[in-house]
């Protein structure tokens, strides 16, 4: 660990990648951007509102992709957390509402004003592989839903030469189970016993539960800042933990 700040390693996708090396540089330490995925958006995407009452997103790349296909910015919106509600506003909807937790949680924040809907639809814009099922869910509780492609989440294998300095670095950040897949991948033959996995949620850490490493930690919220919040948990002894827990010190 370096003497100062940790260094950490950033393996979501830009340009995400980059707002979060600002925060963690003004934390005190070191952010090594280095993403194991890349976005690619759908050409043309066809976004059909017909019938929609409501837009629902769990990330901010899905914001920005529909921001870039489509003009309209009159329906209500369904966020998932705070990072995605502030994407949304940005791109000039007003009408926002987040759920401040994972998609289980969007999907229980959209049931409970179901009649704000008025029979009609919730269109959820996003990846070719989403988080979680939220159509599925909507579609569980009597809501009209359903999804839209507008882009996809592609693994990029990090460089030789990064992983080769993996000694060097303190804490590894994971933010989608997508990443935690490409990471497994990356990590293997490779002596990381060392590292800190600190993943948003459970269901991000779930890949990496068999990884040789020192600890994988689940942020107690699935937000950014409570995900940052670990990083400085290293500098106390701690036992290290599966994918479902928290840190625990030892006695």
């Amino acid at each position: 660990m370096s003497s100062g700040g940790q260094r950490v390693w950033i393996t979501r996708a830009e340009p995400g990648a980059s707002a979060t090396a600002q925060r963690i540089a003004a934390l005190g330490h070191t952010p090594l951007v280095a993403p194991l995925l890349r976005i690619e958006p759908v050409e043309a995407p066809q976004v059909d509102l017909r019938g929609v009452a409501a837009l629902a997103f769990t990330s901010a790349n899905g914001v920005r992709a529909f921001a870039a296909a489509e003009p309209t910015r009159t329906l209500k919106v369904f966020a998932v957390g705070a990072g995605t509600a502030a994407a949304v506003k940005a791109a000039g909807f007003r009408d926002v509402l987040s759920a401040d937790g994972d998609v289980a949680a969007l999907a229980q924040r959209i049931a409970a004003r179901k009649l704000e809907l008025g029979g009609g639809a919730v269109l959820h814009p996003g990846a070719a592989e989403p988080a979680g099922d939220l159509v599925g869910d909507l579609t569980a509780a009597g809501i009209l839903a359903r999804g839209l492609t507008l882009y996809d989440s592609v693994e990029v294998a990090p460089d030789p030469a990064f992983l080769d300095g993996l000694a060097d670095i303190d804490v590894v950040l994971v933010q989608s189970a997508r990443a935690a897949r490409a990471l497994s991948h990356a990590l293997r033959k490779r002596d990381a016993a060392h590292l800190r996995l600190l993943c948003q949620s459970p269901a991000v850490a779930k890949p990496l539960a068999r990884a040789k490493v020192r600890e994988v930690v689940s942020a107690p919220f699935p937000i950014e800042a409570a995900l940052l919040n670990l990083i400085a948990r290293g500098r106390s002894p701690i036992t290290p933990t599966t994918a479902k827990g928290a840190v625990k010190a030892r006695p």
